[in-house]
């Protein structure tokens, strides 16, 4: 990866879900040969998925300046509320090769994570938004949010996520306070 850096080929490299030992072991050994040491890590990142990226990694951001590109925002379609009433007709879940996610959905994690997202309904609809635009807004106001993959399957899906960006001045201190009521799952 640093030959390609000082080839100009790529601006900078990056690890994807790795430790936060792993990075900074990479790092190290990258300083100590005077070589260039990644610079962000995409990990998962959503309301339901928070410890590694939340905690593990906090020392990163200020001490490497580690970037991030954080993937599944909206947890596999679960915090777009799709998922509230069962499996709809067509989704991601009912597809054949997607067992491995329907299990997790159907595990007492998975129901309790679908709990949390019914009591997010009524903080979207204070702030006049879905809960889709809710969760990638509530990401990105996260200052060790580099960028977000969205993972839209439809163009009207892709623009409808983009308009999270117009619900992010909305997230105040209040109303990130009553996310987390909602949510109960804060790294300690």
């Amino acid at each position: 990866m640093d030959a390609l850096v000082r080839q100009g080929k790529v601006l900078y490299w990056g690890t994807s879900e790795w430790s936060s030992q792993e990075i900074m072991e990479a790092y190290g050994i990258a300083r100590q040969y005077h070589m260039s040491p990644p610079a962000m890590e995409q990990p998962q990142y959503n309301m339901l998925v928070r410890e590694r990226f939340e905690k593990e990694y906090a020392r990163l951001y200020s001490s490497i300046g580690l970037g991030t590109t954080i993937w599944s925002p909206l947890a596999s379609g679960v915090l777009t509320g799709k998922y509230n009433e069962g499996i709809p007709e067509g989704s991601r879940l009912g597809l054949p090769g997607y067992e491995w996610l329907r299990d997790r959905f159907f595990s007492e994690e998975g129901r309790k994570n679908i709990e949390k997202v019914k009591r997010l309904i009524p903080i979207a609809e204070e702030l006049g938004t879905s809960l889709n635009k809710l969760a990638i807004a509530w990401c990105l106001k996260n200052p060790n949010v580099s960028t977000v993959i969205l993972g839209a399957s439809r163009v009207e899906q892709l623009q409808d996520n983009l308009k999270a960006l117009e619900v992010v001045p909305h997230l105040t201190d209040e109303v990130m306070d009553k996310i987390e009521g909602a949510l109960q799952n804060k790294p300690v």
